[in-house]
């Protein structure tokens, strides 16, 4: 994304935290350089961050065709990691959450309800479903101008859970 590609108002998603809301734009002295930063509120909870408005990883909701691509990733029962020794599987869980990307986020999601089914999951990765999980119910909630409780209903259904 170029410099200023968001509004205050526009909605965006980053990857460090998840959905989030532009709520200012401000310019401000770091290291003798005038840098140009976001303001934002994480939706999930209300933390603000002050993030560069280059090379930032902020990117926009996803659009329809990615709302489909992950709804196909959650459908899949293959599990991408299943056969790795649970630390591998948090880290590299950890690694597709943290990059943001919608169908990564999804295979973790999925993969993780799937294990569930099979076995008791560790702490760590009932914590990394849960942030899966939150992020993809707020960003296809807001894709889809749908509630995040229809979202939650669709897992339910795809996962049942």
């Amino acid at each position: 994304m170029d410099e200023l590609s968001f509004q205050v108002g526009d909605k965006a998603f980053y990857p460090a935290h998840g959905v989030a809301e532009v709520t200012g734009i401000e310019s401000r002295e770091v290291g003798g350089d005038r840098q140009t930063f976001y303001i934002l509120r994480i939706l999930d909870n209300g933390v603000k961050v002050l993030v560069p408005t280059i090379a930032n990883g902020l990117r926009e909701i996803m659009g329809p065709d990615e709302v489909e691509a992950v709804f196909t990733v959650l459908r899949e029962k293959e599990i991408s990691v299943e056969s790795a020794p649970w630390n591998r599987r948090y880290r590299e869980y950890k690694y597709k959450i943290d990059s943001g990307e919608p169908k990564q986020i999804a295979e973790v999601l999925r993969d993780l309800y799937l294990l569930k089914n099979d076995k008791d999951l560790s702490f760590g990765e009932r914590k990394m479903l849960d942030t899966a999980k939150s992020r993809l119910v707020k960003e296809l909630s807001i894709a889809r101008a749908i509630g995040e409780e229809e979202v939650e209903e669709q897992f339910t259904e795809l996962f049942h859970v």
